[in-house]
């Protein structure tokens, strides 16, 4: 029985760790399993065990991620033992409490781990949040606009404690059930409500996302092949090489044109979607600015930009108002470990108020860090542009786990993508315009009308406050059952 346990919870955590196969329903009965064979079992054998499926777990997600280097692997072992924590601490913790505080003890242990993998380390939450696994529930989505997207999590997690606590026939389920069952139902009722009170004031804008085009970021491609290193590029023929950036350049301008022809006073170009030495970036900045203040848009790019020292790559984004003006450079504040060896930018949030609202921005893996994002909450941001590059491995699962900044901070998302998921999502989390770069031909662009003002949120005022709070709760109760195991 407890074989079937372990092999039943360890096949459905694999489709509940946001990744291609996730299926939302995996996640709430998954640790149903698991937490009915931990204990059943000798807390260091539960232990051992789980470390092996959740390391499992996140193995299975570099794969999806087709992250495979040893490296990475070494972060799998590290992040399996941060799931295992949860597990411990309600196989250790729950028998010598009473039922409804026992039914606790995971959730909240579940929520401080993710707070504190999400706030400390390196890769923030681009792994093991459960509430992200639920981001078309939008009902149950929109908790997050108050406790963050921990709180989704909190509500997925309990659930598994309360059902093995009912499969145990522990005393005083009723209270215990109906507690759940009335905090579920309030929660699933109030993003309903909200979801259908929400009504627009009726100013909207058009916005653009424009990514190159698949056959001009070739042909640049095809153009610095020759070169092995960017101190070569550096001593290369100047002309040769803004030669090997132009077809790219000219792409984005010209369907931005068209864009912007067509009615869009923000365009925005992805993450790196143009490449240049620096040398030669004032240049090119020159013409954004032209382009900028001939169309009379707002235009945000992507630059990767070659620099003549170590570490040899800044990776920015920068917006140039209607009359030509730049209006700020921000610098990636979280490149992805490994994979991204330059220095990161200060970590402030830019903003600018425009006759359509205030406009922010971060660069593609800054979104897996809520923190940074709930500057833009805290300052009443409308409009988010997250710049991207992604890759097939990648594309769904970070897109979807953008999606929650947008709920918790109350700002509307545009969100484009080099290969990967270009969206604008709504500050309810609602998708109003996506598409595939692999699936969008020689046209990857998202489009749409989006609200000029932003809605308020408790979660952009207070923070991840609930999620500190579960970790002091947890630290309240492990004392509570030290004390209760004394007496």
């Amino acid at each position: 029985m407890r074989v079937s346990l372990l092999l039943g919870g360890a096949l459905l955590s694999l489709f509940a760790i946001n990744a291609r196969w996730d299926v939302a329903l995996a996640a709430w009965l998954a640790n149903v399993l698991l937490l009915r064979f931990t204990r059943r079992s000798r807390w260091w054998v539960a232990f051992l065990w789980m470390w092996l499926v959740m390391a499992l777990d996140v193995a299975v997600w570099l794969w999806h991620a087709d992250l495979t280097s040893p490296v990475f692997l070494a972060i799998a072992v590290a992040l399996g033992l941060a799931g295992t924590l949860p597990f411990l601490a309600d196989r250790l913790l729950t028998a010598r409490l009473g039922t409804l505080l026992g039914t606790l003890v995971f959730p909240l242990a579940k929520v401080s781990v993710e707070v504190g993998v999400s706030t400390l380390s390196p890769v923030g939450g681009i792994y093991g949040v459960l509430g992200t696994t639920q981001h078309e529930a939008l009902p149950l989505a929109q908790l997050a606009s108050v406790t963050g997207v921990y709180g989704v999590s909190f509500v997925v997690a309990w659930f598994g404690s309360v059902a093995v606590a009912c499969w145990e026939k522990r005393p005083r389920l009723r209270t215990t059930v109906t507690t759940y069952a009335g905090v579920l139902a309030v929660v699933l009722a109030a993003g309903g409500i909200r979801l259908v009170a929400a009504v627009p004031d009726g100013k909207t804008v058009r916005v653009a996302g424009v990514a190159p085009a698949p056959s001009a970021w070739q042909r640049t491609l095809d153009g610095i092949a020759p070169f092995e290193s960017v101190e070569d590029m550096n001593r290369a023929d100047p002309a040769a090489m803004r030669a090997a950036f132009e077809p790219v350049v000219e792409d984005l301008l010209a369907r931005s044109a068209r864009e912007a022809d067509a009615g869009a006073r923000l365009v925005a170009w992805p993450e790196s979607a143009v490449v240049t030495l620096e040398r030669d970036e004032q240049a090119l900045l020159a013409r954004f600015r032209e382009f900028a203040a001939r169309h009379r848009i707002h235009l945000s790019a992507g630059i990767t930009v070659y620099t003549g020292t170590a570490p040899w790559v800044r990776n920015e984004t920068v917006l140039i108002g209607p009359d030509g003006t730049l209006l700020w450079t921000y610098l990636k504040a979280h490149p992805i470990p490994v994979l991204e060896p330059y220095e990161a930018g200060d970590g402030v949030v830019p903003t600018v108020d425009t006759p359509f609202g205030r406009l922010s921005a971060v660069i593609c893996f800054d979104a897996n860090f809520p923190g940074l994002l709930r500057q833009g909450g805290s300052r009443n941001v409308d409009i988010m542009m997250v710049p991207s590059n992604d890759w097939r491995g990648i594309k769904e699962l970070n897109a979807h786990s953008a999606r929650f900044r947008a709920i918790e901070n109350g700002f509307t998302m545009l969100r484009p993508t080099m290969e990967g998921m270009s969206e604008v999502v709504d500050p309810l989390g609602r998708v109003l315009a996506s598409t595939d770069y692999f699936r969008g031909g020689e046209d990857p662009a998202v489009v749409a009308y989006v609200p000029s003002h932003g809605t308020r949120t408790i979660y952009a005022t207070v923070g991840d406050l609930f999620a500190w709070l579960c970790l002091a709760a947890l630290a309240g109760l492990t004392v509570t059952a030290a004390v209760t195991r004394r007496s």
